[in-house]
């Protein structure tokens, strides 16, 4: 894949992410919700984000063969379906994350469409299906796969014969595991950019964060049971991590 063509795609998802995020003020999203297809908003909405889209391709126009009429039937096409899918966005329950993931995922892939139709060529998702086929790339989505809810479970099916003797902490609803998810994460990204010393800045700062409250409720049992979660979880991200750091990179 060339840079032009990277940088063509990269350009429609800034333009697409400063049309939804920083032109659109939240009066419009409010009468989107109360208005449907009846937003006079809306279209302007969509119209704006058409402008971005084309002034976008016009600028690629001028390094390609194409014409200014190709940068404006796909500023039309990006103006169509966003209207379109906003509308649709518009019908679900306002302030739901499942509905604004998906919203997101309907208007790239139709800049990735309109991508692919401005470059001719099926080249670039190729490349993409070779480089997801690769061991790296399917040792590293194991691996992050792992360490979220099939290392939650195995966490916790190690740690509940002291789970038990735990009293009431009055902490939030799973917050715990929630955390310990969020913690494995950021330590095999860390460990994957071999990173390692910035693991250790992350567990002392979760050890500054955790000591005051151990300290106020004078749980010595609370303590040992934190501490021992937190190095399980820890370690076991650590060991993953260095194995998939082992795999093979060349084809």
């Amino acid at each position: 894949m060339s840079p032009e063509a990277l940088s063509l795609l990269m350009a429609l998802v800034l333009a697409h992410l400063v049309g939804d995020f920083l032109l659109q003020p939240r009066r419009w999203v409010e009468e989107r919700y109360r208005l449907h297809q009846r937003s006079p908003r809306l279209l302007l909405h969509a119209l704006l984000h058409g402008l971005l889209a084309g002034g976008v391709l016009l600028v690629a126009a001028e390094a390609s063969s194409r014409g200014p009429a190709a940068a404006v039937l796909g500023a039309l096409a990006v103006s169509a379906s966003h209207w379109l899918i906003d509308l649709a966005k518009s019908r679900q329950p306002a302030g739901e994350l499942r509905w604004f993931l998906l919203d997101q995922a309907c208007h790239l892939l139709v800049l990735v469409g309109l991508w692919l139709a401005w470059l001719g060529s099926l080249a670039p998702l190729q490349a993409l299906a070779v480089w997801l086929a690769s061991p790296t790339v399917l040792g590293v989505a194991t691996a992050y796969l792992l360490v979220t809810r099939p290392l939650s479970i195995a966490i916790a099916l190690i740690m509940q014969r002291w789970s038990a003797e735990l009293e009431d902490t009055g902490t939030l609803g799973r917050a715990g595991a929630r955390i310990g998810v969020l913690e494995r994460l950021l330590v095999l990204t860390l460990v994957l950019l071999d990173q390692l010393t910035a693991v250790g800045f992350l567990l002392a700062a979760k050890s500054v964060l955790r000591f005051g409250d151990l300290r106020e409720t004078r749980d010595r049992k609370l303590t040992e049971y934190v501490l021992l979660g937190t190095l399980l979880s820890v370690s076991t991200t650590l060991v993953l991590g260095m194995l998939v750091r082992l795999l093979p990179t060349g084809g």
